[in-house]
C-alpha cells in the first residue's frame, strides 16, 4: 500500500467498543467510523465535492483525475469498471498503487463506487446483484463488493458505495430481504477488517429503495458499525417524504457518501444542477450542519458524452449554492429520525417505475 494512502486509510482502523456499544450481525465487528454529528453555532465547514467517473466514462482514468484536480474538485467517486481500475482485470494491487499515488499527487480524495452496469455480465445491466435466486450468481457480486473494500482500503477511501438489487421475478420480498442481509454479511466483515464503512444507496425501483428500507436493514442486521448510508440528493426530491434538506438531516447519524444532483419529483433522472426541481442552498446548509466531511459527489451517469463540460459548470454552481446557504438562517436542526420500512412496492412519495442509471 501507498504511504500516504495508508496514513489516510488508518484513520479509521482504531478499535471501539465499551458501555452501550450497538449490537451487530454475527461475525460483524466495530469499525471506527465515527458517527456524523450535529457540528457547534459558528461558521459551517466548507463541503468536500468530487465528480463520479461514471459520468466521464469516455475518458482515461488518468485523464479523469487530471481534469478533475485541474478543476478544483476535492475528490473523486471511482466506480470500479472495465474501463476505470478494472476490479477482474489482472494486476489490480499494481494499478491500484498507481492510482494511489496519482491521487496523492494530485491531492484527490476518494471513494469507491460498485455501481458499474455491465462489470459482471456484459447481457444483464447490473447483474447479478446480492438478491439472484442463483446462490453462485449471488457470491459473484459479494466477490465484487468484497474486492472494492480492499481497493478502498489500499487507496484510503473514505467509503465503498453498494445498493439492493432489484427484486428478481419470482421472488417474495422476505426471500429478497433474506438474500441481503446474508450476502451483505461477509461484505461487513470485510469492510470491519479493512476499517472502510459499507455505504448501501437506497434506489428507487430497488428492494432497498428509501431511508426506512435501510433502517429496515440496519435494524435486520442488528446495527452493525461498518453499515453506513451512501444518500443521493437527487433520490430525496423523486421518492421520499421529506424535503431533501430534511432528509440530511434525518440521516445525519448514518451519512458515509454523499451524491448530488439535480431531480424531479416523482421522476427518477438523473439532471444537471438547474434543470430539476432542488433548492439546493437549504440542502448544503442542512449537510454542512450534520459535520459530513466526506465526499459530496457530483452523480450523472448519462452525460458522459458531455462529462467534461458538466464537470467544469457543477463546481462553481456548488460552490455558489454553499456562498449563499452560509449568507441565510438555516431552520433548527431536526432530530435524527428511524422510520418504519414500509412494504416492499409501497413507495414513501408518487410511484415511478425506475432502473439505476
Amino acid at each position: 500500500m501507498h504511504a500516504a494512502a495508508s496514513a489516510r486509510g488508518s484513520e479509521a482502523r482504531s478499535s471501539e467498543g465499551g458501555a452501550g456499544a450497538p449490537s451487530r450481525a454475527p461475525g460483524v465487528q466495530a469499525v471506527a467510523s465515527p458517527r456524523t454529528a450535529l457540528v457547534p453555532p459558528g461558521p459551517l465547514p466548507s463541503l468536500r465535492f468530487g465528480y463520479g467517473t461514471n459520468g466521464l466514462a469516455d475518458l482515461r482514468l488518468d485523464d479523469v483525475l487530471a481534469l478533475l484536480a485541474d478543476l478544483g474538485y476535492d475528490g473523486v467517486g471511482l466506480t470500479l469498471d472495465h474501463m476505470h481500475l478494472d476490479p477482474l482485470a489482472p494486476d489490480l494491487a499494481a494499478r491500484t498503487s498507481r492510482v494511489a499515488h496519482r491521487l496523492d499527487a494530485l491531492g484527490l480524495g476518494v471513494t469507491i463506487e460498485t455501481g458499474a452496469r455491465y462489470v459482471l455480465d456484459p447481457r444483464r445491466k447490473h447483474g447479478p446483484s446480492l438478491l439472484d435466486p442463483d446462490p453462485a450468481d449471488r457470491a459473484r457480486r459479494v466477490d465484487l463488493l468484497v474486492r472494492a473494500v480492499r481497493v478502498a482500503a489500499d487507496l484510503g477511501a473514505h467509503a465503498v458505495h453498494c445498493f439492493s438489487g432489484v427484486v428478481p421475478e419470482g421472488t417474495d420480498t422476505d426471500t429478497a430481504w433474506k438474500r441481503l442481509t446474508g450476502t451483505l454479511t461477509p461484505v461487513l466483515d470485510a469492510a470491519c477488517s479493512a476499517g472502510i464503512p459499507l455505504a448501501v444507496e437506497p434506489e428507487p425501483g430497488h428492494l432497498l429503495g428509501t431511508l426506512a428500507d435501510f433502517h429496515h436493514l440496519r435494524s435486520t442486521l442488528g446495527d452493525p458499525e461498518p453499515l453506513g448510508l451512501t444518500l443521493d440528493i437527487g433520490h430525496c426530491q423523486c421518492l421520499e417524504p421529506l424535503p431533501p434538506a430534511d432528509c440530511v438531516r434525518a440521516a445525519a447519524p448514518w451519512l458515509r457518501h454523499v451524491q448530488i444532483e439535480d431531480m424531479r419529483g416523482g421522476v427518477h433522472e438523473h439532471l444537471p444542477f438547474g434543470d430539476g426541481e432542488i433548492d439546493f442552498p437549504p440542502v448544503l446548509a442542512a449537510l454542512a450542519a450534520t459535520g459530513y466531511q466526506g465526499l459530496t459527489v457530483v452523480e450523472l451517469p448519462r452525460h458522459s458524452h458531455a462529462g467534461p463540460h458538466l464537470a467544469a459548470h457543477s463546481l462553481p454552481f456548488l460552490r455558489h449554492a454553499e456562498r449563499t446557504a452560509a449568507t441565510t438562517t438555516p431552520p433548527a436542526p431536526a432530530p435524527a429520525i428511524q422510520q418504519t420500512a414500509p412494504p416492499h412496492g409501497a413507495p414513501s412519495a408518487t410511484h415511478e417505475g425506475s432502473s439505476t442509471g
